[in-house]
């Protein structure tokens, strides 16, 4: 019997290219990539053509950490990098994205960035 855990990293592995078969970011209409571990969100804004990052945040930068207190929830969290990755991203002339969920299902924290987002001003 394989072990659980390389089944489970396999599993995650399909899905995350199924995913990123269908996206793909250009400079007028780049890929918003939502990551997530155990206690933080990792936000990030890419070019795919030139394969470059145009802007990220994550929910432990010390941009962030003035923003979250530590009682909050991790979904509020999230909602509030959301907010603010729109925020960047309308300073570098970005209006609209592509949603990549990576490997995740959109639930959770994953869909409250993706609601600070709209909410911020990115448009889907």
């Amino acid at each position: 019997m394989a072990d659980k855990n390389i089944v489970k990293n396999k599993k995650a592995e399909r899905r995350r290219r199924r995913v990123r078969g269908k996206i793909f970011g250009t400079p007028e209409c780049p890929r918003l990539t939502v990551s997530r571990s155990l206690k933080n969100v990792t936000v990030q804004i890419i070019d795919d053509e030139k394969k470059i990052t145009l802007v990220g945040l994550a929910s432990n930068s010390k941009e962030m950490l003035k923003d979250i207190k530590p009682t909050e929830k991790k979904t509020e969290a999230a909602r509030k990098v959301g907010m603010k990755i729109a925020e960047l991203a309308k300073v570098k002339g970005i209006e609209k994205v592509i949603f990549d969920r990576n490997q995740y299902r959109f639930h959770g924290r994953v869909k409250a960035v993706a609601e600070g987002a709209r909410k911020g001003g990115l448009k889907f």
